[in-house]
């Protein structure tokens, strides 16, 4: 009985802690794999939204801090996340008889560069866009404004993780 006890402290460790990290986010992530960087998301689009840029590369930092045990670099990252804001756009979904919309929504698009210094064939580049619909009467400012970009963000760097990071 004592080198059964032996050979299952043994394997438990290399079972649940063996070449890869895992975490509970549904990631596995490569032993070789310490650091990630975001690089700046410049605003590309023709409507231009202050700070937008700003606030979406903290989004993503904070998805991927949040989500993973990896660590944040300036430069020299594992992970190199980059690329641009390329859509900002309200446009009308649904009108009424009085040719006025009855819903507006919002679009955000980013173009994402991803770069994985140990494995180049994971690295791609691609977009990733999401929206929010709010009534054709009200104007989208203040918290209304917040809440949708928000919600916008949330959804997109969580897309960019799973292509990532999960492999969705």
């Amino acid at each position: 009985m004592n080198v059964l006890k032996k050979i299952i402290l043994l394997c438990v460790p290399v079972l649940f802690f063996g070449c890869w990290k895992y975490s509970f986010t549904g990631t596995s992530i490569a032993d070789n794999i310490e650091t990630f960087q975001v690089n700046y998301f410049q605003n590309a689009s023709d409507l231009v939204e202050p700070g937008l840029d700003r606030d979406f590369t903290l989004a993503l930092q904070d998805l991927i801090l949040n989500q993973t045990n990896l660590s944040i670099v300036n430069s020299g990252g594992d992970l190199i996340y980059e690329g641009e804001i390329t859509e900002y756009r309200i446009s009308p979904t649904t009108a009424q008889a009085n040719s006025t919309a009855a819903q507006n929504r919002l679009t955000i698009g980013v173009n994402v560069r991803f770069y994985d210094k140990n494995e180049p064939e994971e690295e791609f580049e691609k977009r990733f866009s999401f929206f929010f619909d709010y009534d054709g009467g009200e104007q989208l400012i203040g918290s209304q404004k917040d809440t949708a970009i928000e919600e916008i963000f949330e959804r997109i760097t969580q897309d960019i993780f799973n292509a990532t990071l999960a492999k969705w």
